[in-house]
């Protein structure tokens, strides 16, 4: 379904229609991208509340054989749990109402990063823990803070696709590319602040 007005979602913070300037770029391999810059507004005064409120946690894995410190703090909220802001809640209903024809689910869990600073990153990987490994899912990102670069590549070699992604915007990868395609956001040389990543993803997908 595709909103035909302005709602509210929280203080200070509207959703606009995601329809409205969305662009769908398709990668290949079945894999698609769609972009919609300016979704959030009031993405300035969402960032700080959740800066606040959510209980950012720091993780430790294992990477090329060691425990190395994950690069940024972490935040998951489990199948339909409660989130800290009504906003987050009324964007995971909202995608899920836009999306539900090609998903045939709606978007269950949120996912929350913080990138402190241009330090913080995402190394290449795709979202293939349960059944987005071998099925076609959708996995929804919501920006917000400094801009930083989100980088796509085929999984195997291929030319990267490259986008910059500023605060309010919305990036959705749907059909093959969390198990065909890799994404990562690479650290920055440049001084930058910090950023926000909201990710909705269906059940059983991480």
């Amino acid at each position: 379904m595709v909103q035909d007005t302005l709602f509210s979602a929280g203080e200070e913070v509207e959703l606009r229609p995601i329809a409205d300037g969305l662009v769908r770029t398709t990668l290949g391999r079945g894999a698609w991208l769609d972009f919609r810059p300016g979704w959030v507004a009031g993405a300035g005064e969402l960032f700080g509340r959740l800066e606040r409120s959510v209980p950012w946690m720091a993780e430790r894995r294992l990477m090329y054989e060691r425990i190395v410190d994950v690069p940024r703090l972490v935040c998951f909220y489990e199948d339909c749990a409660a989130v800290p802001d009504a906003s987050v809640e009324e964007m995971r209903r909202a995608l899920s109402s836009y999306y539900e024809r090609s998903l045939g689910e709606p978007l269950e869990t949120v996912g929350m990063c913080l990138y402190r600073d241009g330090n913080d990153s995402v190394a290449w990987h795709g979202d293939r823990v349960g059944r987005s490994s071998h099925e076609d899912t959708v996995v929804a990102i919501v920006s917000l803070g400094a801009t930083r670069r989100f980088v796509l590549r085929p999984r195997g070699g291929g030319p990267a696709f490259r986008i910059d992604v500023a605060t309010g915007d919305l990036l959705v990868m749907g059909g093959s590319c969390q198990h065909t395609w890799d994404h990562a956001v690479s650290k920055s040389r440049r001084p930058v602040g910090p950023r926000i990543s909201l990710q909705f993803r269906t059940r059983g997908v991480r």
